[in-house]
């Protein structure tokens, strides 16, 4: 049995003039309970009936066995009709849809007619290179609007995308591009990053010069860095030049393709940091009213808002929280192409202060960052356009959350923890804003309609389908059903830890592939880092496991501070007194049996350029002292190099 030792007595009531003007109140709350425990079908047909159909369905769901889910059988969709037609040629046809800022600090603004517009004149591009329903189509872009605009163009035309995140390798494209059996690639000359332009075409190229690619036969080029670039003839074109091409023949945009319910909207690849990658298949109906579901409900989303979601595109976050759950509900989505901290470390607070940002969503990871980099850095700017807080990707810490409310949100924001998975679609837990009473470091309870529970004494499974549920795993569905479906009969198997209270609140505790076996204790190692960085000196942590010949395993814990000149090596005995004074706090919240065997001081954590920790690259420098797996997402080489060197 999973143990859980950390304690979290803090509550927080929704603000009462947030509560009052929220999309689910207490009332509303009550009903949807009501609705989904007694006639769960009728509750998510409600849901989907707030999308644009073209033929109804006659079945909400039919569910033959595990892992086998078809929603809204019979039904027939195109996307682009509820993300982008219905404003385009409604009352938001002016409104902003994409406000975008570059890491040069160019901005863009996109109405909802500009950016239908585009989609259709991609898609009518797309359709004259032969691409058209059921072919794949790789994105591998930085996050500009034409990326979005691309993912709706293959919508637009039933083509399944790919997007590939633009800090994997040629390596790491090839793969997915052979792997889906891609007709087409969009891309872009460059991205830019940290003052510099990541060569994004350069690697499409040399994941297309070898290999077995060979089912590529466009590549559509956007003209974005002005980073200069080889084209080859016959197979790449501008994206300008495309589009053009369409519109010099003078004909009428395409019909939009009208596919059924279930037809594959996205693969999305998890990152492959172990085996081969998975690549993720959802559908287009389920999909899309889960997510416009949850930002209505979750994120509160309204028609004044501007709202932000830090994620890349690159990631499920970035599908149905940037792109396909804001635009659905007709938002004014706020899009950063750059580093966090670039070129000074309040970049992103002075953004939400200058475009007067209302609702902010991003990870626990970059949470904890911030923290680390000063408080001064937020207090610099003027944060009272937000109104609502979101923390999504990982377990945030209390801590964290504490210092997300008290600074960032001014104590006044509600914080939405949620949890969910590029495997689930959409968010499955997390509290309502007007409603739910916050715990820090708990998503708290599962959305109505979404059935959640802990099994075997400390799994999250859930019981009962949900709409935006993966339909697979493209070209394997066996590996989909052993993987997800096949521990606990019937149920899907999450792969994570975690526990519920006598509220019902859930309290996420990690991967049990980070779960340990200390002297017989089996706990979580997010707990352990939680119990570090509440210490005042601490920003952030990451713990791993190593063999022990005592105790089984034993635990090694990775530790930035707040005062990084501490971190650089000065002071070693005032370091070896914060060491025991560590050791000490994880004692004491947790008991004396899950102190670290070490401690290590550093002055970065190795992370992807989507802001998680690669725990991976810590095991193997605590085991072997070196790394040798795939570095592929690391943001930052220096920073492992360093902690090899130490």
């Amino acid at each position: 049995m999973l143990q859980s030792f950390l304690q979290e007595d803090r509550r927080f009531v929704p603000p009462q003039n947030f509560a009052k003007q929220a999309n689910v109140g207490a009332a509303e709350y009550e009903r949807l309970l009501a609705q989904a425990r007694d006639d769960r079908d009728a509750f998510w047909a409600a849901h989907a009936s707030k999308l644009e159909w073209r033929h109804p369905w006659h079945t909400v769901l039919d569910w033959s066995g595990a892992p086998h889910a078809k929603w809204f059988v019979g039904g027939k969709l195109n996307v682009t009709d509820s993300c982008l037609k219905r404003h385009a040629l409604g009352k938001r046809a002016n409104k902003t849809a994409i406000l975008w800022e570059g890491e040069n600090g160019k901005v863009r603004k996109v109405s909802y007619a500009e950016l239908y517009t585009e989609v259709q004149k991609l898609a009518a591009a797309l359709l004259a290179r032969g691409v058209g329903v059921g072919d794949r189509v790789a994105i591998y872009m930085p996050l500009v609007p034409e990326c979005a605009a691309a993912m709706l163009a293959c919508a637009y035309i039933g083509a399944t995308h790919s997007v590939i995140f633009g800090g994997f390798s040629a390596d790491s494209v090839r793969h997915r591009i052979i792997d889906a059996s891609c007709k087409a690639v969009i891309c872009a000359d460059g991205g830019h990053r940290k003052g510099a332009v990541v060569a994004l075409k350069a690697i499409v190229d040399e994941a297309l010069a070898e290999g077995n690619a060979h089912s590529v036969e466009t590549v559509i080029v956007l003209k974005h860095s002005g980073n200069p670039v080889t084209m080859k003839p016959g197979r790449d074109v501008w994206w300008h030049d495309a589009v053009a091409a369409q519109k010099a023949r003078g004909e009428p945009p395409p019909a939009p393709a009208i596919v059924d319910a279930e037809h594959p909207l996205f693969i999305l690849y998890t990152s492959g940091t172990t085996g081969k990658p998975k690549g993720l298949v959802h559908s287009t109906g389920g999909y899309l009213t889960q997510v416009l579901y949850t930002v209505r409900a979750v994120l509160d989303l309204k028609d004044d808002d501007v709202y932000w979601c830090t994620a890349d595109a690159g990631w499920i976050t970035g599908h149905s929280y940037v792109v396909y759950g804001p635009l659905a509900a007709g938002a004014t989505v706020f899009m950063y192409e750059g580093a966090p901290a670039h070129p000074t470390p309040d970049r992103f607070w002075s953004m939400i202060a200058r475009h007067r940002i209302s609702i902010f969503y991003t990870a626990p990871t970059a949470i904890r960052t911030f923290m680390r980099m000063g408080d001064e850095h937020v207090r610099r700017h003027d944060l009272t356009s937000l109104r609502l807080l979101g923390s999504v990707g990982e377990p945030i810490n209390p801590e964290a959350w504490m210092w997300y409310r008290d600074l960032v949100g001014g104590n006044r924001c509600p914080i939405v923890d949620t949890w969910w998975q590029t495997e689930t679609g959409a968010i499955m837990i997390a509290p309502l804003p007007g409603v739910t009473v916050t715990a820090p470091g708990s998503a708290t309870r599962a959305l109505p309609g979404i059935d959640m529970d802990i099994a075997d004494g400390g799994f999250l499974v859930a019981r009962s389908p949900w709409p935006a549920m993966a339909r697979g795993i493209w070209g394997d569905n066996e590996r989909y059903r052993q993987t997800y479906w096949s521990q606990i009969a019937g149920t899907y198997f999450t792969g994570d830890g975690a526990r519920c209270d006598e509220d019902g609140y859930f309290w996420i505790m990690g991967r049990i592939d980070d779960v340990v076996n200390v002297s017989g204790h089996r706990i979580g190692t997010m707990e352990v880092e939680s119990a570090l960085v509440a210490h005042p000196q601490v920003a952030e942590s990451a713990v791993v496991a190593v063999p022990d010949d005592i105790t089984g395993q034993a635990l090694v814990a990775f530790v930035t501070l707040k005062n990084t000149a501490a971190a650089d090596g000065d002071g070693a005995s005032a370091l070896d007194a914060l060491k025991s004074d560590l050791k000490g706090c994880v004692a004491k919240d947790i008991g004396s049996f899950a102190k670290p065997k070490d401690i290590r001081f550093a002055s970065a954590l190795p992370k992807t350029r989507s802001g998680k920790i690669m725990r991976r690259l810590l095991k193997e420098l605590a085991c072997t002292g070196k790394v040798s797996g795939d570095v592929t997402t690391l943001e930052d080489m220096a920073v492992v190099a360093s902690l090899s060197a130490d």
